[in-house]
């Protein structure tokens, strides 16, 4: 779709038809749209190699990130996260549950609630899926000069205040 303003189109932008060639703006915002386009196919590959659907692994990914922070999390976080019902949430950490990648607990100090945790096979499965890859961002990050890594901070940070600000 290049020449018609798609994702990886840097003359034209998709959004700015009077852009001028070689627009900095437009060549920041085509190379931010084409990034955003591969971490989607990522994404995508990622839960096809699980066998997950997208709401899944996002479940899965806040379980993950729950244990790192030492967070408890419950179903009703999942779906409140998830912007579900609590009928759905169930359903979908029984799924997850079926295919091995989370189990429920009882709360450690109030036996009356059920966490959610990753299985350590998940854990594991999502480390070879993703590993390498994240080895490879992070060679990208450390080989930037500390001055450049703090102005792509503050940039993405503020595309991030741009985007969620109304």
């Amino acid at each position: 779709m290049a020449g018609v303003g798609g994702a990886g189109d840097t003359q034209t932008g998709y959004w700015y038809p009077d852009a001028i060639s070689g627009d900095r703006t437009v060549a920041v915002l085509n190379a931010m749209r084409a990034y955003r386009t591969a971490e989607q196919d990522m994404r995508a590959r990622t839960r096809s190699s699980m066998g997950m659907g997208e709401k899944d692994m996002a479940a899965l990914r806040l379980v993950m990130a729950g244990m790192r922070e030492g967070r408890d999390i419950s179903p009703s976080d999942i779906a409140h996260h998830l912007g579900i019902t609590s009928a759905s949430a169930t359903l979908l950490v029984d799924r997850l549950e079926k295919s091995g990648h989370l189990r429920r607990d009882r709360h450690p100090v109030d036996r009356r609630k059920v966490i959610v945790v990753a299985t350590d096979s998940s854990d594991d499965e999502v480390r070879h899926t993703l590993g390498e890859m994240h080895v490879r961002m992070r060679r990208v990050v450390e080989s930037m000069p500390e001055e450049d890594a703090r102005v792509v901070i503050g940039f993405l940070t503020r595309m991030r205040d741009a985007v969620t600000s109304g």
